[in-house]
């Protein structure tokens, strides 16, 4: 299983490897869910409420989205639009 971190920057995969944003990776993995939500780095902060499995995190996320782009996407939506599920990757790459 990836670390938090890892899951959280990861921008695709190369066959059984989770490929990480290490940059990104090295700026924000200490921030909160909220915390990367305030900074509009909304598809990290989705992963880490999906990390998290916190409900009321997927409802932070939602709602700093919809304020930011002034639309009104319900939580459900959120997987399909960032395009995050969780996985079973125990490898990762980082760039």
């Amino acid at each position: 299983m990836l670390s938090r971190e890892d899951f959280i920057f990861t921008i695709g995969y190369d066959g059984p490897a989770a490929v990480i944003d290490g940059q990104a990776k090295k700026l924000y993995s200490k921030l909160s869910t909220m915390e990367l939500a305030e900074k509009g780095l909304f598809r990290a902060a989705y992963s880490s409420a999906i990390w998290s499995k916190d409900p009321k995190e997927l409802d932070i996320v939602a709602e700093f989205y919809n304020k930011a782009t002034n639309s009104s996407i319900p939580v459900t939506s959120l997987q399909r639009l960032f395009g995050v599920f969780q996985t079973d990757v125990n490898r990762s790459i980082v760039l």
